[in-house]
């Protein structure tokens, strides 16, 4: 960006953001600081290092104060509760393992900021995020960060060719200590201000607890049964478990069991071994695609990722949105995203949907088992 533009920046009151203002108006740009109010004031999480906590509204505006740029504060509770929050309990209430950051930057961050971005007539909008935009011989591309132990492109991949081609990363080529070296180099007020880390509004990991105030009735007890169908224990509520997850399943058995499926319908948890979690073919819904060309009939190679935290792994993607996978793998949860990558860019992604396996064949016929 050589030329002087007009740009909002969306700060969120952590050192990112703020040094992406920062160097925006440093390099001369017409700068707007826009900072989104999540919460109601009465209910603001106070717990340190959470992200859009009460505290960074104010550390938003100290920054803008600091850099000498004008901030404005959207209170967009209402918006977060519908676009992200309900969503995420419903998710968890279907037996699923949903990625509310994904919705959040798909809905509040993309969508309605730049809808905002338009409205003040800026050229584009500016979020520090850890993810690169390339522009290449098509149009704008959505590549990995070059630091790949910030890369945040996993919880980007619902992001259009149209979002893209007026958002701006100018985190994406840089490491942490750079940017923290640089807010120190401003003298900014969060310089040493530490990460968000969780989802904002889940407070101490208490997932269950968020859902069962918004989706009631979700923490129903139900029964924890074998790949057979048969009984072998009991649960406080499915949203309490995920897929590939050990605890709180009953002991005593040969081998470890883990959750193997989860059956909203009937309240059920499957266990089984280890084995019986692997999964090579991966079938996916709302696909967002930002490759050139069309997946051919006959699949296109392919790296994905199936969770934020793992390395990407080779996969065939083919055009009726179902990845497989070169080797089974013993994580795959419905409500996840899956990533597509061709080296470094990013190809698009989709949810993993649920799916019945023909393992689970006699838990099926006693009730309707079904699959995340």
């Amino acid at each position: 960006m050589s030329a002087k533009k007009r740009i909002v920046a969306a700060m969120s009151g952590g050192v990112d953001s703020s040094v992406v203002a920062a160097l925006l108006a440093e390099q001369g740009h017409d700068v707007v600081g826009i900072t989104l109010q999540l919460y109601p004031h009465d209910r603001t999480p106070a717990r340190k290092g959470a992200c859009c906590a009460g505290e960074d509204v104010r550390d938003a505006r100290a920054v803008a104060e600091r850099i000498g740029i004008p901030h404005y504060v959207l209170a967009y509770e209402d918006r977060f509760r519908a676009d992200v929050m309900e969503p995420f309990a419903a998710s968890y209430a279907r037996g699923e393992t949903p990625v509310p950051c994904v919705l959040c930057n798909q809905t509040v961050k993309f969508r309605d900021l730049l809808a905002v971005a338009n409205d003040l007539g800026a050229d584009a909008l500016a979020t520090g995020h850890y993810v690169q935009r390339i522009d290449g011989p098509n149009g704008p591309e959505l590549h990995r960060a070059a630091d790949s132990s910030r890369d945040q492109s996993y919880f980007l991949f619902t992001t259009t060719r149209e979002q893209l081609a007026r958002l701006r990363f100018p985190l994406g080529a840089m490491r942490k200590d750079e940017t923290r070296a640089l807010a120190q180099r401003f003298g900014l007020p969060v310089a040493d201000k530490a990460d968000s880390q969780d989802i904002c509004f889940v407070p101490d990991r208490d997932y269950a607890s968020v859902v069962e105030r918004l989706h009631p009735g979700a923490a129903e007890p139900g029964e924890i049964v074998d790949l057979d169908g048969r009984v072998i224990g009991r649960h406080g509520g499915i949203i309490r478990f995920t897929v590939g997850q050990r605890r709180g399943l009953p002991g005593g058995s040969a081998e470890p069991l883990f959750v193997v499926a989860l059956d909203s319908e009937r309240r059920r948890v499957v266990a089984g071994p280890r084995a019986a979690l692997g999964r090579k073919a991966v079938p996916l819904r709302d696909v967002n695609w930002l490759g050139d060309t069309r997946i051919p009939d006959a699949g296109m190679p392919v790296a994905v990722r199936l969770r934020s935290t793992q390395i990407p792994a080779p996969a065939t993607l083919f055009p009726d949105h179902r990845v497989v996978l070169d080797t089974p793998d013993t994580a795959v949860a419905p409500g996840q995203g899956c990533v597509f990558y061709d080296g470094d860019r990013v190809l698009g992604g989709g949810w993993i949907a649920r799916e019945a396996r023909p393992m689970l064949h006699a838990a099926l016929s006693d009730g309707g088992v079904a699959q995340r």
